[in-house]
């Protein structure tokens, strides 16, 4: 039997995350996960710089921001035209690397146990891990953060509701221009020309010299359009998006194409004493809204900063003091602002009223006008002559 003051299941972002910001604090502190590496998975692949100023409370940007790759600007098109030329602060990372540059932020005074929780007990006083070896670890204080899997959950009467099935698919993969070394732009954000795409919008960034491609949709799984996204992925892409080959011009797809549906759920139940659930394993987002990342940055964050330590200096683990986590007023406003923008994007996007039809020209009419703005600033700011 291993002792800790917390033991954390699940090595994803949240979870390492956690450890690392836990065994840096001097906690003492178990993370268990039965990868030594974590695997290539398609879910977040660049932070925004709102995700950045969370990530900069948690103390580990300057372990995790070296190994991004970073654009300045952002072209913001639609119907293959370019709209807007806008300053942003993106940093592209695959997950897995994003994981395991976290994982190498965790101290050595955490000791990482490569195997499964196969169950667990709770109560008011210290809880109980048994691992899919036998062995078995005791906690004041269990964290799961591990994510979509539910096994664990059921055991303590946790539950999962599905509020929103397939609510949005994210299909990922990299793009090279034909015939020429690079793209005329660093990233792009293109928008569909219409609800019936059934799309959010097309996101281009660097993740070092690859282009990453990230198409967010709104499509039943059974829909021949994405078989054929995975069988003619440029075909696909064009037919979607005919106009956008004025800005990008001739592609190649190369690499695999990832498909990731998205169901929105919460867990019910989760007011219990000995356990505390963060990221997925609370609450999923949307992908398309782009706000995954802000909830898991968050959660920890509130969590390790605010609420442990203090848990820690009395005796127990009662259900009252878990209730401070679900209680954060900071926690809650990222909870609910990433439940609104799922919703609103989708409707925004796909909506077939009237209404929407004019928020959608409402949204590019504005976009278009921030753009010719800066433009005209631009051209009328002086310049500062080069040195010789």
């Amino acid at each position: 039997m291993r002792v800790t003051d917390i033991a954390i299941v699940g090595g994803g972002l949240a979870g390492s995350t956690a450890a690392a910001m836990l065994g840096r604090a001097g906690i003492s502190t178990i993370l268990i996960d039965p990868h030594t590496a974590y695997p290539p998975d398609l879910r977040c692949e660049k932070l925004d710089s709102s995700q950045v100023d969370i990530l900069k409370k948690t103390g580990l940007a300057p372990s995790v921001l070296p190994a991004t790759t970073r654009d300045d600007t952002v072209w913001i098109a639609r119907f293959g035209r370019v709209i807007d030329k806008r300053p942003g602060d993106q940093h592209g990372i695959m997950y897995h690397d994003l994981v395991n540059t976290m994982r190498a932020a965790i101290p050595a005074t955490v000791e990482i146990i490569h195997d499964k929780a196969v169950d667990i007990a709770t109560g008011s006083e210290r809880q109980c891990i048994r691992l899919s070896n036998g062995d078995e670890v005791s906690a004041r204080l269990i964290v799961l953060a591990n994510g979509l899997n539910v096994g664990l959950r059921h055991n303590i009467g946790l539950t999962r509701t599905i509020i929103s099935a397939c609510h949005s698919i994210t299909i990922g993969f990299d793009l090279k221009p034909v015939a020429r070394p690079r793209f005329d732009f660093g990233a792009l954000t293109y928008y569909p020309e219409s609800a019936a795409d059934h799309a959010a919008y097309l996101t281009l960034f660097p993740i070092g010299s690859s282009m990453r491609a990230n198409l967010m949709v709104y499509r039943p799984m059974e829909d021949p359009w994405l078989r054929e996204c995975r069988s003619d992925p440029q075909k696909a892409l064009f037919d979607l998006m005919p106009n956008l080959r004025r800005i990008t011009g001739e592609v190649d797809i190369v690499g695999p194409v990832k498909v990731r549906p998205a169901d929105l759920y919460v867990t019910e139940g989760h007011r219990q004493p000995g356990i505390v659930l963060v990221g997925d394993a609370f609450a999923t987002s949307c992908p398309a809204a782009g706000t995954g990342t802000s909830k898991v940055f968050t959660d920890v964050e509130r969590l390790c900063n605010v609420h442990i330590p203090s848990w820690l200096a009395t005796n127990g683990m009662g259900t009252d003091k878990i209730a401070t986590f679900y209680d954060d007023p900071v926690k809650q406003a990222c909870d609910s602002a990433s439940r609104e923008k799922a919703y609103d994007l989708r409707s925004i996007s796909i909506g077939t009223g009237l209404t929407w039809h004019a928020h959608r020209w409402l949204r590019f009419v504005a976009r278009l006008g921030v753009g010719t703005l800066r433009q005209m600033r631009e051209a009328m700011s002086p310049r500062v002559p080069a040195r010789q």
